[in-house]
């Protein structure tokens, strides 16, 4: 239920405590009457809101951030068990949160432990379909940590997690969840350099209904990125373009700072280097969240756009310089080698 095909005052309900609004608040939150979520919580699953309500609840569930949508999933796929699990699944969860906020913050030691508290005392086999629910969960992150760490290929690797994690989510016919991991794996594929398959993923993911308008054009953002690697910048502008003016309108400010970072890369590829830095100026003054990882990726972008001008380059080698420094302090190993191979290819 968690992919919701029909909403009923049950799950409005929970919506509304996952994004932990009173009855009021929500009601303004939806643009609806005061006494419709009082009839939702008041009736539950016997009653069905009118389907432009459907819709605008649908809006409100695609736009809800990572902890919320993990409370609503909770939240409905909650049940007392006799058997003591209940316990055990809500501190589950509530180290899923942490884990979430961990990685924001590239705190990978901390994160791991979290993870491998669950997944190295449990298999499974073993679950109810909750506790497999969490071991989904568990995996797909774990494969984040993993991609972010920069290992993506081999046995214990951020491929393999999402694989599991995929397997358990189609199992448990979550298909929103499928589609994520799915698209985790196309910008694992992306990192490996496999370009053309991953873009291929993408381009299909980008019209993908079981995703969300906000991971639709992520999707389509990223067919741009494969495009700009293939060196078909010029193409990749116009499909960054079009994502960027849809995170505008779904009012998305962190995605539309990274997606002025991607344009600014494509510019520089088409040797417009005058597009180049104001893009990515744009990109650093409206990006909303201060993590390493985005420091470490604006000013690895900075500082190739400088590089590529003779007379910015000692300024390009000295961002670069600032942000390997950072990478390394935080064991963001793919974004070093990145940066490694923006230094080689200068003195090639």
């Amino acid at each position: 239920m968690v992919n919701v095909q029909e909403w009923t005052g049950l799950e409005a309900s929970a919506l509304r405590a996952a994004l932990r609004m009173s009855m009021r608040a929500f009601a303004e939150h939806l643009g609806v009457a005061l006494r419709t979520v009082a009839k939702w919580e008041d009736l539950g699953e016997t009653t069905q809101p009118r389907p432009d309500t459907q819709a605008i609840l649908d809006t409100a569930l695609a736009r809800a951030d990572a902890l919320a949508l993990a409370r609503f999933e909770r939240l409905v796929f909650g049940g007392s068990q006799a058997d003591g699990r209940t316990a055990d699944h809500e501190t589950w969860t509530e180290d899923i949160d942490r884990v979430i906020v961990c990685l924001s913050r590239q705190n990978f030691t901390f994160a791991a432990s979290l993870l491998n508290r669950w997944l190295s005392s449990h298999s499974s086999r073993t679950f109810d379909p909750k506790g497999l629910y969490l071991y989904g969960r568990s995996m797909a992150l774990l494969g984040d940590l993993q991609r972010d760490q920069g290992v993506i290929l081999g046995p214990l690797s951020a491929r393999q997690s999402y694989a599991t994690a995929r397997g358990l989510f189609v199992e448990l016919d979550i298909p929103r969840r499928v589609a994520q991991i799915e698209l985790s794996l196309a910008v694992v594929n992306e990192m490996a350099g496999q370009l053309d398959h991953s873009a291929r993923q993408y381009e299909q993911l980008a019209t993908d209904e079981r995703l969300s308008r906000r991971d639709r054009a992520r999707a389509r953002l990223w067919v741009g990125t494969a495009l700009s690697k293939e060196g078909n910048n010029e193409h990749a502008t116009i499909v960054m373009a079009t994502a960027t003016r849809e995170f505008e309108e779904l009012g998305e400010p962190e995605d539309w700072s990274v997606a002025h970072q991607k344009l600014a890369l494509a510019h520089r590829g088409a040797g417009d280097l005058t597009r180049a830095l104001h893009y990515i100026d744009i990109a650093r003054q409206s990006g909303t969240i201060d993590s390493p990882m985005q420091r470490v990726r604006l000013d690895t972008a900075h500082g190739h756009i400088l590089l590529s001008d003779p007379a910015t380059r000692n300024d390009g080698l000295s961002v670069l310089d600032q942000a390997a420094q950072v990478a390394q302090r935080y064991g963001l190993s793919h974004q070093l080698r990145s940066i490694e191979g923006i230094r080689k290819g200068q003195r090639g």
